[in-house]
């Protein structure tokens, strides 16, 4: 199973208890599912993974690919290729957090290199404006 969303509280997804205590938001899904996932494609928005694919070479975008399993990570890194885009081995699931929103490699245009270089400085603190607020919509049990 690929995870390729983010959590977000504030516009879609209400409040998740084990996320704000610090749970990467991939491992969560995992639970919820009781399969094992990888997260990929979630630091690019669907227009950037449409438009920006390019053939192997110099300048080419790279994805960061995380996940416990190697196969299936493997899979998954082949497919970020296939789909004309570096992919960069981001370390297991608990490592995921380094990709979610908020981290120096969220919603930036990375080659490989600028993707493991934000990988490495990101801080495992989800800022303020990606945590709930006492006005977020609904919650798992109470949708919005």
């Amino acid at each position: 199973m690929i995870d390729t969303g983010n959590y977000y509280p504030r516009e879609r997804d209400g409040r998740i208890d084990e996320i704000e205590a610090g749970m990467p938001e991939s491992r969560w899904v995992e639970n919820q599912l009781g399969r094992p996932v990888v997260k990929a494609f979630n630091t690019m928005n669907y227009k950037k993974l449409l438009e920006l694919g390019r053939p192997s070479g110099p300048g080419r975008l790279a994805l960061p690919v995380a996940g416990d399993d190697a196969r299936a990570k493997k899979v998954v890194l082949e497919l970020v290729n296939e789909l004309g885009f570096d992919g960069v081995d981001a370390g297991g699931l608990d490592d995921s957090w380094r990709q979610q929103p908020g981290t120096p490699v969220y919603d930036k245009e990375p080659d490989s290199a600028a993707v493991r270089r934000a990988l490495a400085e990101a801080q495992n603190e989800r800022l303020p404006q990606w945590r709930a607020a006492p006005n977020s919509p609904g919650s798992l049990a109470r949708s919005a």
